[in-house]
């Protein structure tokens, strides 16, 4: 990919030569060129290694070694910068915000857009579901975080804007797509199995998603940790012992511990745990009951245990250790326990985070409580189609997520249409299999994105995850068609008054990949067509789609994608 580098970072040029005169940058040895600069990352730096080895001989158009030999820069070697050298040239940039993983990141991120853009803050979203700014769509879907260089197009569009809040996949960690940025705010929802096809095994997932937020350097001045404390797998949660197990971790641990907050629903009695939920229903939506509580003490690079101080407001601070306490009731239209947790976490992100360009105090937890109100969810995230039959759609495509999404109707019968994407995590298709059994009534086991595989094979690997008598026995039970519509369509068609009706792994895609092709597919749209056949379109869920910022319940909405989930 090449960029082009914005005017008014031309003044980089006269200040350090090996910008000088240069208007491109790219990612990609073949495009570079006298006027390109060329960014190092994990994914290329093997192809500059053999560029560098070749030199002109072989790696380079003649022109372009002509004017070399002329050049005051004749190494190859001052074509090159790093990420870090892109982070200065593009400095300065707005307040970044990283949400990363397995489960919750869209939801959690769109969350926190929402509620800055309700206090009056000019904010950019970046995730699965495209790029935002100020409530406007600047990007359509695509990768959960794009290519570096994509990502510094998208940031230069939001360099007005006081915070950007993006999605940080495993992916982006190890390929380094985020390397060079520093944050004022790294959120961890939780980390359970997932991507094993690219990670391998699940220790090396789960180190990659801990490397991240262990990272002294990628944190600002003043900038915070927020960790799921009932989440077992997070390395700087205390409670699980983790990090007393290297002296190198211990390190760490004790750089960035001021700067860690802490969220919880279990947990929630320990004494250092920041933001807890204190009492709870999940009855028609979220209604709760929180705390919030803080110390002032200095950190790395100044910072505080409640955030959002700089070391120059610290010294001037008068209560300096003092502790902050407030509570406060917050509603929400959202469903089940999970969303509770990405509402924690969303908040104490929020309370965190400096006033910026806005005043010195911090923002109140009751001013969070009222924005939260205004937040209607996420299309394709527990959206509800269907109200009477009542019929939700969720993205949910691992067994941990779908266990989420069972657990907020605990005590209703439950009947779950599902698949397992092709040519991805095989591991997790038995696990899913086994969630649905336990959880649901009737399974409809079907294709989600085949892809390349054989939407048979897929169903199988389900099947092999549930005890074998029984959906051997029982056709009722467990159902396999791999025809995703038709699938829909007989779970409807056989849908008793007291179920409810659970259509995962697709969520808000409306497309769906069969071997090359890719064809038009929307599980809401599939369910809409079927309850008109069955005359009982007055049933029918109204998605709210206005999203400006205040007193409206807002629904972020979604433009045809471009790329699949992976």
């Amino acid at each position: 990919m090449k960029i082009k580098i914005p005017a008014n970072l031309a003044i980089l040029s006269r200040q350090n030569p090996k910008y000088a005169n240069k208007k491109y940058i790219t990612d990609d040895t073949r495009e570079l060129d006298k006027d390109s600069l060329l960014v190092c990352t994990r994914g290329n730096e093997g192809f500059i290694d053999k560029l560098l080895e070749d030199s002109c001989s072989n790696a380079l158009d003649s022109s372009f070694c002509d004017s070399l030999a002329k050049s005051p820069l004749r190494d190859l070697r001052d074509f090159i910068i790093t990420p870090k050298d892109l982070a200065t040239m593009f400095a300065p940039l707005p307040s970044l915000v990283a949400i990363t993983g397995t489960n919750g990141k869209t939801t959690t991120a769109a969350i926190i857009y929402s509620i800055l853009l309700d206090l009056g803050y000019t904010c950019g979203l970046l995730g699965t579901r495209g790029a935002y700014k100020n409530d406007k769509k600047i990007r359509p879907k695509g990768l959960t975080t794009p290519s570096l260089l994509e990502l510094y197009e998208i940031l230069l569009e939001c360099r007005d804007c006081d915070f950007v809040i993006m999605e940080v996949s495993s992916h982006a960690i190890v390929q380094e797509r985020v390397a060079g940025l520093e944050f004022a705010s790294k959120v961890l929802t939780n980390i359970t199995s997932d991507h094993l096809d690219y990670h391998k095994t699940l220790e090396e997932y789960i180190r990659v998603k801990n490397s991240f937020l262990l990272d002294c350097g990628n944190l600002s001045c003043g900038g915070s940790v927020i960790i799921n404390a009932d989440e077992s797998n997070a390395w700087l949660n205390e409670n699980f012992g983790v990090l007393s197990k290297g002296t190198e971790k211990d390190a760490v641990k004790n750089t960035l511990k001021n700067s860690v907050l802490y969220y919880a629903i279990e947990q929630g009695r320990l004494a250092k745990v920041n933001l807890k939920a204190d009492a709870y229903s999940l009855d028609n939506g979220i209604s709760a009951h929180i705390s919030f509580e803080c110390k002032s003490v200095g950190s790395k690079g100044g910072s505080s245990e409640c955030g959002g101080k700089s070391g120059e407001d610290k010294d001037n601070d008068d209560k300096k250790g003092q502790k902050n306490f407030e509570q406060t009731l917050i509603n929400a239209h959202l469903y089940g326990k999970h969303n509770l947790y990405n509402i924690l976490a969303a908040i104490l992100c929020v309370k965190s985070l400096k006033e910026s360009k806005k005043s010195a105090s911090q923002i109140s937890l009751e001013s969070i409580s009222v924005a939260l109100q205004n937040f209607g969810g996420v299309e394709g995230r527990m959206e509800v189609v269907s109200h009477s039959p009542l019929i939700i759609v969720d993205f949910a495509h691992t067994h941990d997520g779908m266990e989420q999404i069972f657990e907020s109707f605990r005590g209703r019968e439950i009947a779950v249409v599902f698949g397992a994407g092709g040519d991805r995590d095989r591991t997790k298709r038995p696990k899913m299999g086994l969630c649905a059994y336990k959880y649901a009534k009737k399974l409809y086991i079907t294709s989600d994105n085949p892809r390349s595989e054989n939407p048979q094979s897929i169903i199988d690997d389900i099947l092999s995850g549930i005890p074998k008598p029984n959906h051997k026995q029982n056709h009722r039970r467990v159902v396999c068609q791999s025809d995703r519509a038709e699938a829909i369509a007989q779970a409807i068609e056989e849908l008793e008054s007291n179920e409810v009706l659970l259509i995962l792994g697709k969520g808000d895609e409306t497309y769906q990949i069969l071997g090359e092709r890719t064809i038009d597919f929307d599980d809401r749209e599939v369910v809409r067509e079927v309850l008109a056949k069955k005359n009982l379109p007055q049933n029918l869920a109204q998605n709210a789609t206005k999203s400006s910022a205040k007193n409206t319940t807002k629904t972020l909405q979604e433009a045809p994608p471009q790329k699949d989930k992976s």
